[in-house]
């Protein structure tokens, strides 16, 4: 039976395929702006809920299991959102440039038998970026939605230094843990 991926992100939709995970894509939008959070894990984690919410209000469970997940991304003692303009993008990469960057996900599954909440980290050490690359990613515009500005399978990629964690994780969606489940497999 395949899984309700409460989501519109194309990345988790990929992640779930190359998993082999069997899904359909459709989701309730959630408004994550007015979260007010002390910590990374606990925005996280209260995005996640709210998006939980809203989607099991609109589609429960009993026709499909529902999975919803949100990510945050955190440098220097700060909370990395989606970035609103090309000079927040900016500012915001800038911050991880050079720096140990965490990328946290939650991710909430929940079918008839069981509800699953996690939350997983990887921890990227980032070389500076080069200025030239980044005036290039900043225009490409590929950097719009992403938490943080980040993409560590394309522009961040090369300027990785060491890391810690699964990059399933930093890219929106633990398949790792979310495949240890016998049903999605």
């Amino acid at each position: 039976m395949p899984i309700r991926l409460a989501s519109s992100s194309q990345t988790r939709a990929l992640l779930l395929k190359q998993a082999g995970i069997d899904f359909i894509q459709e989701s309730v939008e959630f408004d994550e702006e007015g979260i007010v959070a002390m910590s990374p894990k606990n925005f996280v984690y209260r995005a996640t809920l709210g998006k939980y919410e809203v989607n099991f209000k609109a589609y429960g469970i009993e026709e499909y299991p529902l999975l919803v997940a949100d990510t945050v991304v955190t440098s220097q003692n700060k909370i990395l959102r989606k970035a609103k303009c090309i000079d927040d993008a900016r500012n915001i990469l800038m911050t991880q440039s050079g720096s140990m960057t965490s990328i946290i996900t939650c991710m909430i599954y929940q079918d008839t038998t069981k509800k699953i909440i996690d939350i997983s980290q990887t921890d990227y050490l980032f070389e500076s970026f080069d200025l030239d690359d980044l005036e290039n990613y900043l225009a490409s515009g590929a950097w719009r939605g992403k938490a943080g500005a980040c993409m560590v399978e394309g522009f961040c990629k090369p300027y990785i230094k060491e890391v810690r964690g699964f990059e399933s994780t930093a890219m929106g969606l633990c398949t790792e843990v979310l495949r240890g489940f016998s049903k999605l497999k």
